[in-house]
């Protein structure tokens, strides 16, 4: 292990212990597009997450747009309100949920045609993205949204980011390197994989040269949220995945340095 992440970690531990932590500061998120999934119910837009895509429309959406679904492709569904009219005593016309309808619709991935405006977004530049490019994933940016800051599919072998932050995307290369330790990541949101991808960012951030004060308010309160679901303090939790936190910093940094154990380099 690496003396300048020991010394890192140990310096997190402490701020985690003494309680010297800074206020968490809101990311800043790319441009939110205007699209019809932006106006879907929660669940919707959950149904679309699962199916791996930030944008799905109807068929006549997508024209619209000008843009056509690929030959063969299948359509996912959504759920739809269905209101009747109602008459009450007054004879006044109301409306009454009765029900859902299905809605087919096509994810953006399964057409082509005209560009969309947030497929612009230029490609982001952060330090050790060239340690996900040596393990063949992908870095991509998203439209911003109201749900995440970004994502690791080991499946797509994709890290996407709808923030430039580093300490989201070192978040999510960390969940990369854990993957490959472990061989593959539990699904969903495992409090233990959570808190060792965030403990893992945070000293990340510091090791390229971030001010703690900048960074280390969101970490802590990310892995305060997760270690409540184990019953355990912030600071107990982390100490619990050390050790696996170590080896996600030693696959990272031992691929950077290619072979070079003593020291990472400064990019500040």
């Amino acid at each position: 292990m690496y003396a300048k992440s020991k010394e890192v970690l140990r310096s997190i531990i402490e701020r985690f212990k003494t309680g010297d932590i800074p206020q968490a500061i809101a990311y800043s998120v790319l441009p939110i597009p205007n699209i019809p999934a932006s106006k879907w119910s929660l669940f919707n837009r959950t149904l679309m997450f699962f199916e791996g895509t930030q944008d799905a429309r109807g068929f006549k959406q997508w024209m619209a747009v000008n843009r056509y679904v690929k030959k063969g492709s299948k359509a996912f569904y959504i759920l739809g309100p269905h209101f009747k009219k109602l008459n009450n005593d007054e004879d006044e016309e109301k409306l009454a949920l009765v029900g859902f309808f299905s809605i087919p619709v096509f994810r953006v991935e399964d057409t082509e045609g005209a560009p969309l405006d947030y497929q612009k977004i230029k490609p982001l530049e952060l330090p050790l993205i060239e340690i996900a490019e040596q393990w063949n994933i992908s870095v991509k940016a998203i439209p911003g949204n109201c749900f995440y800051y970004g994502y690791y599919s080991d499946q797509k072998k994709e890290i996407a980011l709808a923030t430039k932050d580093e300490s989201v995307f070192f978040h999510e290369l960390s969940h990369a390197a854990h993957a490959k330790i472990k061989g593959n990541l539990n699904p969903g949101q495992d409090w233990k994989q959570e808190i060792v991808a965030e403990l893992s960012a945070a000293a990340l951030s510091q090791m390229v040269g971030k001010r703690a004060d900048d960074y280390l308010g969101n970490n802590y309160r990310y892995i305060e949220t997760y270690a409540k679901k184990a019953k355990l303090s912030a600071l107990k939790a982390c100490l619990e995945v050390m050790s696996d936190v170590e080896m996600v910093l030693n696959k990272i940094l031992c691929l950077k340095t290619q072979g070079d154990l003593t020291e990472i380099p400064d990019y500040t």
